[in-house]
């Protein structure tokens, strides 16, 4: 066939010629004549007609021109109804005129071929409105037509393994392509795991007869034909395979059609949704403010403030817990609010209009309102509530003043009324008047209390208190009784006076009673007092003094009998009185509550406790001789071991200073020494034991000695301890005379300077005395010289130096000289005439393990010459004894 193009118009080129000769292969002309006929079909048939034969149908041009306004969706020209060629060819031309007007250039192909039934131009030209109307609007990924068509079949089938589509002929041949497909888009279709791709006739006509049944894609293609044909025209596979994809894509584009569509109406109806909660919400919201504003605006007062306490702890729940989420709710409707706006105004859509009086502004003014409601009502609140507590204060207040003026009147009038004093003897008589008097002075004291609670009560008239008629009628019966009290007690007040003067005999015995009963009465509670305390004493003569005290005491037992008497005696002349004047005695003393019988009780309490007091000072002065006892028995002790604890501390000072003899016979002496120490040890634990007695006794002081168990514990241990260490000391010395080979006489030496300028007899040299010390031992030194002495013998600088130090340091310098006379011996005889020592001459010299241990001491050395081992006077002497030593 020819090939069609259109430059001006970009139309798809034919991937290969058109050739004629080509056509004539019967499989591709059979496979393009089935697959065309069924693709025009396929298209006819929304006309309600069909073709059956290619070439012979569109001869008329009637049917190809209704394919063309099929497929196009355009309407032709008027076509031709005769039957002549002319009609044919005129309504050939007029669907070929319309293909050019598509931007399809037509070459090669007429109107009378057509006509005439040329089965190739009818084919070419049947292709070229294939390319036109379903391949070349194909577009994947910037390709377009044919390679759009095959870069889509390779993005479908991509995830499958076994297919590989590279062309529109044999990458189809197995038909797993066409399954592929179908399965990538309608899985459901296709059991794709059970086909094989050796079993391509299974393939094709599973994929060709589900396309067919559940696609609406007419059979174009036969399998037999494909399998049987080495390469499958490609016309006619790019023919069908246009089919899946108008038919996938349609229906992914009217999916997506629908999902846009579903998302427009999601977000329509999610706008009317918030629409919809917006008027809820608001409503809602301008409901409870419209509820809560009266409640805010609502001053009625109250009259408790426990009521008024309610409101506020109700106005606290209200800021509390039922404001916080209505402001969250308007935060919400403003977000809302907004949020709405917002998808209107992306999706075109016109703004928002709430309902009139629901608007933003509208309930940002009601919210407005209800805050400024709630501030009034919060000062309201505040301020009545301070008014009612200064009501419930004066209130109180009142009741408090009424109630203790009630309190102290109750009874009062009853007293008044009282005739008492009738029966009454002088003492009573006396004492009413007292009383009388007392009450009087009590009754103008109140006076000022009972117009205090006047001025109250008009106060809280004033501030209009809620139970002022209660206030203004207790106010009002406390003033009437008031006045009532001061009638009475004039009255009473003169009826006393009548009847003092009938008994004022009687008070004079009553008031001589009670002036000798008082002193003898308390007399006799110091005397029990005394007779019952407990006593604590700690020595005999504490314990003498009180039994002196107490028989001092029982002589004057007789003349308090006689005043006991005597005060009886009184009474019982008060008695005789009453007996024969018969005067009414039904009141007691006023001078006094104490009575004979309370005298007489009194009195055998302290002759009861007497023998009882004589028992205990004799028991506790058998205690404190006892007591004597046990610390005179730890005193003498006690006298003795500390006296010789002390003696043995300073002879052993004595000793480590003088130091007679040698060192062995200081050792052995001090060893001794030792022995007989620890030999004192029983009268320690002896003493000890008394000790423990007398803690046992409760006795914490001891007059018969100074010493202490503490001071005998410590002293004998700073006794062992010094002898100890003196013996440690001795045997240092002894020690670093035999390492230094210092001799006796040189020990005496250096212990006679030291104890020279141990002044304080301490075993400790000070700093400056030691210096001296060395001076006149002969050592002449700088202050640095000093000072390194000192670092030596005074590591801790203490500023003082021991007897050991000073030893160590001595015999250090005095070794020191010989070692260096002998090293420069021992070098000469070596060397010989040399200036150096060799290790060979050191082997010769030398017992063996003595020579290998200088000579490895050599090892790090070298003789003057470079000579490996060889040393001269200094290296010889380092090797030997070490820098630190020379």
């Amino acid at each position: 066939m020819d090939q069609y193009d259109d430059d001006e118009n970009h139309y798809m080129p034919q991937e290969d010629d058109w050739d004629r000769d080509l056509l004539l292969d019967p499989a591709w002309e059979k496979q393009q004549r089935k697959t065309f006929t069924a693709w025009c079909n396929s298209h006819l048939r929304k006309a309600g007609t069909q073709i059956d034969n290619i070439e012979e149908d569109f001869r008329d041009g009637l049917k190809l021109m209704l394919l063309l306004e099929v497929i196009s969706g355009e309407r032709l020209a008027k076509p031709e109804r005769g039957k002549m060629r002319v009609h044919k060819i005129s309504n050939v031309n007029k669907a070929l005129d319309f293909i050019t007007r598509k931007g399809v250039k037509l070459v090669s192909i007429g109107a009378e071929e057509i006509v005439d039934g040329n089965a190739k131009m009818t084919l070419g030209m049947i292709w070229t409105i294939i390319l036109r109307f379903a391949i070349q609007d194909i577009s994947v990924e910037e390709t377009s037509a044919k390679e759009g068509l095959l870069l889509w079949c390779q993005r479908k089938t991509a995830p499958y393994k076994n297919v590989n589509i590279q062309n529109f002929h044999i990458s189809w041949k197995d038909g797993l392509g066409f399954c592929a497909l179908i399965h990538r888009h309608r899985p459901e279709l296709i059991d794709y795991g059970k086909l094989r791709k050796d079993d391509p006739m299974t393939n094709l006509n599973t994929a060709f007869d589900v396309a067919e049944k559940y696609l609406d894609i007419p059979k174009m293609l036969d399998a037999e034909d494909i399998i049987s044909t080495l390469r499958p025209d490609e016309k006619a596979v790019m023919t069908y395979v246009s089919c899946y994809y108008h038919a996938f894509s349609g229906k992914q584009k009217a999916e997506t059609a629908a999902n846009r569509i579903c998302k427009v109406l999601a977000v329509n109806q999610e706008n009317e949704q918030l629409m919809e909660d917006y008027e809820k919400l608001a409503s809602d919201l301008l409901e409870w403010i419209r509820r809560t504003i009266p409640w805010l605006e609502n001053r009625a007062p109250e009259n408790t403030m426990t009521a008024m306490q309610q409101k506020l702890e109700d106005f606290r729940d209200y800021r509390r817990l039922h404001k916080p989420p209505k402001v969250q709710e308007k935060c919400q409707l403003e977000i809302n609010f907004n949020t709405l706006q917002t998808k209107l105004r992306l999706s075109n859509r016109p703004a928002f209009m709430p309902s009139e009086g629901k608007m933003v502004s509208d309930i940002a003014n009601s919210w407005g309102s209800l805050e400024g409601a709630e501030k009034g009502y919060e000062e309201w609140l505040l301020n009545e509530i301070r008014r009612l507590e200064r009501l419930d204060h004066l209130a109180e207040k009142f009741r408090q003043k009424a109630a203790i003026h009630e309190a102290w009147t109750e009874g009062k009038e009853e007293m008044l009324h009282n005739r008492d004093f009738e029966t009454a003897t002088l003492s009573e008589i006396k004492a009413l008047l007292k009383k009388h008097e007392a009450f009087e002075s009590d009754l103008a004291a109140h006076q000022d209390r009972v117009e205090q609670i006047a001025a109250i009560a008009q106060e809280l008239n004033e501030l209009d208190y809620y139970d002022s008629p209660s206030v203004n009628g207790r106010c009002q019966r406390i003033c009437d009784q008031w006045d009532a009290l001061g009638a009475l007690t004039q009255k009473r007040s003169e009826a006393l006076q009548r009847t003092e003067k009938l008994l004022e005999t009687i008070d004079q015995l009553y008031l001589e009673f009670a002036k000798r009963a008082a002193p003898f009465n308390n007399w006799m509670e110091g005397a029990m007092e005394d007779l019952q305390d407990t006593f604590i004493v700690h020595t005999i003569e504490e314990i003498q003094g009180l039994s002196t005290a107490h028989e001092q005491f029982k002589a004057t037992l007789p003349e308090a009998d006689k005043e006991r008497q005597a005060i009886l005696g009184i009474h019982n002349e008060i008695t005789k009185i009453v007996q024969t004047y018969h005067v009414n005695m039904a009141g007691i003393n006023p001078y006094t509550t104490i009575n004979p019988q309370e005298i007489n009780g009194k009195w055998d309490k302290v002759r009861q406790l007497v023998p009882q007091r004589d028992q205990a000072l004799i028991e506790e002065h058998a205690r404190q001789q006892n007591n004597e006892r046990l610390r005179r028995q730890f005193a003498n002790q006690a006298n003795v071991i500390g006296p010789w604890i002390q003696t043995k501390m300073e002879e052993i000072g004595r000793i480590s200073i003088e130091m007679h003899g040698t060192l062995e016979d200081q050792l052995t002496h001090l060893r001794q020494y030792e022995k007989s120490i620890v030999n004192y040890k029983p009268k320690i634990d002896q003493l000890e034991g008394d000790h423990q007695l007398i803690q046992e006794a409760l006795i914490f002081d001891n007059k018969h000695t100074n010493y202490t168990m503490e001071h005998i514990r410590v002293g004998w241990e700073q006794l062992l301890t010094t002898i100890a260490r003196t013996i440690n000391e001795i045997e240092n010395q002894v020690l670093t005379r035999d390492a230094k080979g210092i001799s006796q006489e040189q020990l005496n030496e250096f212990r006679a300077s030291f104890n020279h300028f141990d002044r304080k007899k301490t075993g400790y040299v000070e700093m400056e005395d030691f210096k001296k010390c060395l001076i006149s031992m002969g050592y002449n030194m700088g202050e640095a010289e000093f000072a390194r002495i000192m670092s030596i013998v005074d590591p801790n600088r203490l500023g003082l130096v021991n007897f050991q130090s000073f030893i160590d340091f001595m015999s250090r310098e005095t070794a020191d000289t010989d070692t260096a006379d002998q090293v420069v011996a021992s070098f000469k005889v070596l060397a010989g005439d040399k200036n150096y020592i060799l290790a060979d001459e050191l082997r010769r010299e030398l017992p063996p393990d003595q020579a290998e241990y200088c000579i490895a001491r050599m090892a790090p050395y070298a003789g003057p010459d470079g000579v490996p081992g060889a040393l001269d006077y200094m290296s010889f002497s380092t090797a030997l004894y070490g820098e630190s030593d020379l």
